[in-house]
């Protein structure tokens, strides 16, 4: 051990209950503690909201498209066929992890009190029925079958009770085409992920209506949806999937369109990637507090050992030995900050996590309660960061010890 650390342990374990300085030291350490918890903590939530959200966005539309590459911006497009040996080599790529087919079309719902427009969204027997059977609150998921079809639908908590609609009830469904068309359907399940623009638009069905409404055969659809292992790759994977399918030319000289759930819904990507921003702001802002308080503390501690400081220099000790020694205490006060302050914030995000005590307002937020996501990565890096730019930020108010004078500081009696 060296001298400086031996001096600095004896510092920080031995200042005494009489110490000037150590309700300051306390009031240093807690400052840091709570900063790093608040950083954790806002992490972890904005972490939390953007995982959820995307899950629920991709939910709905998947992490990657492939349709007809038509100049129709309306919600029905020209159909593919779905017997296209692409689909093979799509799922030969590493991290692809389900691939099926879907239908869209607008139409509207008509009760004897209500009325409302919606998108149909048709179904086949390779429907991946994961996440809506997470957010399946009342009756059951339907089966589609490849040869008979089912008026069964799934339809959202937001739109029951709009069109006051339960389990089991039947309701009328509108086409505008030419002739006009329509076809009664039966509510098997009530999903709510509380996105209410979502819940309020999708409709499922047995794709076999959709495509006998649109004149299509059994091997065409609006497109294939694909789902990926983590959505963090989808960007490599659209290139790679785009690489098998975006030069594929169809019998009527069409070409297929792929998109990533990004370009499917920009406009909710970019207000993620806003919220980067605000942790980014916070954790500056966390870390200029606790650097101020960490420099507080050291100049304190600075001025209470100033005979301490004076009697090292007159034995020999340099300027940079003495400087050495303070960083090495505020070192240990910085340590002890960020072991409270992570041992804090995680014990917050474990309890929200738990039990949900902190709720949201559904209608703005998207979620019933506070999410939280643990990356532990993040609270190695945030930890690591911390402890450099707060040791980082003491190196000049160290320089103080600089222009003590042992001729000044020490008394004889």
């Amino acid at each position: 051990m060296s001298f400086e650390h031996y001096i600095a342990k004896r510092f920080h374990s031995g200042s005494g209950k009489q110490s000037l300085s150590r309700p300051f030291i306390r009031i240093t350490i807690a400052s840091v503690a709570l900063s790093v918890a608040v950083m954790i903590v806002a992490i972890a939530i904005i972490t939390g909201f953007k995982t959820e959200i995307k899950q629920k966005v991709v939910g709905f539309g998947s992490h990657i498209q492939i349709s007809n590459y038509d100049s129709n911006q309306s919600l029905e497009t020209n159909p593919i066929p779905t017997n296209l040996s692409i689909t093979n080599d799509i799922l030969k790529i590493d991290g692809i992890r389900h691939i099926q087919k879907f239908a869209i079309k607008a139409g509207i719902i008509k009760t004897d009190t209500d009325i409302q427009g919606v998108v149909l969204k048709g179904i086949a027997s390779d429907f991946d029925w994961s996440f809506f059977q997470k957010n399946l609150i009342e009756g059951e998921a339907f089966t589609v079958s490849d040869s008979v079809s089912t008026n069964a639908t799934i339809i959202s908590k937001t739109l029951a009770n709009l069109l006051r609609l339960k389990v089991g009830d039947t309701y009328d469904m509108f086409f505008v085409q030419e002739p006009p068309r329509y076809r009664r359907f039966t509510v098997t399940g009530i999903y709510d992920t509380k996105m209410v623009e979502f819940d309020k638009m999708f409709v499922l069905c047995d794709i076999k209506h959709i495509q006998k409404l649109n004149g299509w055969n059994e091997n065409q659809a609006t497109g294939f949806e694909i789902l990926v292992d983590d959505i963090d790759q989808v960007d490599r994977l659209w290139v790679e999937v785009d690489d098998i399918a975006g030069f594929v030319f169809l019998d009527d000289g069409s070409r297929l369109k792929v998109q990533s759930i990004v370009d499917l819904y920009p406009n909710i990507f970019d207000w993620l990637n806003l919220q980067d921003i605000n942790a980014a702001v916070l954790i500056v802002l966390m870390l200029l507090v606790a650097a101020i308080n960490m420099i507080s503390g050291l100049l304190i501690v600075i001025l209470e050992k100033t005979s301490t400081i004076g009697l090292l220099k007159s034995m020999g000790a340099s300027n940079r030995s003495v400087r050495k020694i303070f960083l090495i205490q505020s070192s240990f006060i910085m340590l002890s900050g960020l072991i409270i302050g992570t041992f804090t914030g995680l014990l917050i995000c474990f309890v929200q996590k738990q039990f949900g005590i902190v709720k949201l307002n559904e209608a703005f937020y998207f979620l019933s309660e506070v999410p939280i996501s643990i990356v532990w990565w993040q609270v190695l890096l945030l930890n690591i960061l911390a402890f450099a730019i707060g040791v980082a930020m003491l190196v000049v108010p160290s320089m103080v010890i600089s222009r003590i004078s042992p001729d000044k500081t020490l008394k004889f009696d």
